[in-house]
């Protein structure tokens, strides 16, 4: 049975909302520990020990020893419950484990080889990973921390399903043993959104105005103007009423 991480626990009598608070404030973290047809059992643990243990992507998928006085059991992380927004973790549920009791756990999948897939290497396409974790049911000792998928040889539009990950011996993908079979990774081709801006035709022996574009309004009529027509330019002139009146 692998057993890569320890904690120590503490037996705990005062249950409810207060006495939580009390235990949090002392930096201690509410806990129950269930299963193995036993009692549940009301614990506490050392808040920074926790976290320092939860900030390891290992200790999600391994097998605790946990540390309560005398007393020594072998136990799972089953749920975590966190501060909406503090760093503070809150409560946390753990399952007992017993070398003839098969677990179900879910186990990261570690991706390797994607810089030399010719999907991505030579072909333009581009790597998305699916799934990022398997559940699997085998005894404690089979156990893996994680499983390795190889994905060198995906071509574009390729994709790697459940069934192509090897599983170690004893080991049973629960998915699979109910007749799923979902893909795990692909490569699929980029997708590029281009937007094209025409830039206006400068008039022959004339500079384009700054900022002009195709088809934008007055683009045409500035055209003219900008030729040296003067006359277009230069307002109408006014009837002088004086010399009117002598004619």
């Amino acid at each position: 049975m692998k057993m890569s991480f320890e904690l120590t626990a503490e037996f705990r009598d005062d249950q409810g909302k207060g006495a939580s608070r009390r235990l949090r404030h002392a930096g201690r973290v509410p806990a129950i520990l269930y299963g193995g047809k036993r009692d549940p059992r009301a614990l506490s643990l050392d808040h920074t020990k926790l976290q320092l243990a939860l900030e390891n992507e290992k200790f999600y998928s391994s097998i605790m020893q946990l540390k309560v006085g005398d007393q020594t059991q072998a136990a799972l992380l089953r749920d975590v419950q966190r501060h909406p927004w503090k760093n503070q973790v809150v409560h946390v549920d753990l399952q007992r484990v017993f070398e003839d009791e098969k677990i179900r756990l879910s186990v990261p999948l570690h991706f390797t080889g994607t810089a030399v897939a010719p999907g991505v290497k030579t072909e333009g396409g581009m790597m998305s990973h699916l799934r990022n974790e398997l559940v699997l049911e085998c005894l404690p000792k089979d156990l893996p921390e994680y499983l390795e998928v190889d994905v060198s040889d995906l071509h574009l539009n390729q994709s790697l399903h459940m069934s192509d990950i090897k599983l170690p011996a004893g080991v049973v993908s629960v998915e699979l043993a109910g007749g799923k079979n979902p893909s795990i990774v692909a490569v699929h081709a980029m997708r590029a959104e281009e937007v094209e801006v025409v830039v206006a035709a400068p008039v022959e022996g004339v500079a384009a105005a700054p900022g002009a574009v195709a088809g934008a309004p007055g683009a045409a009529a500035a055209a003219p103007a900008a030729a040296g027509d003067k006359k277009a330019a230069e307002p109408a002139k006014k009837d002088d009423p004086k010399k009117d009146a002598k004619k």
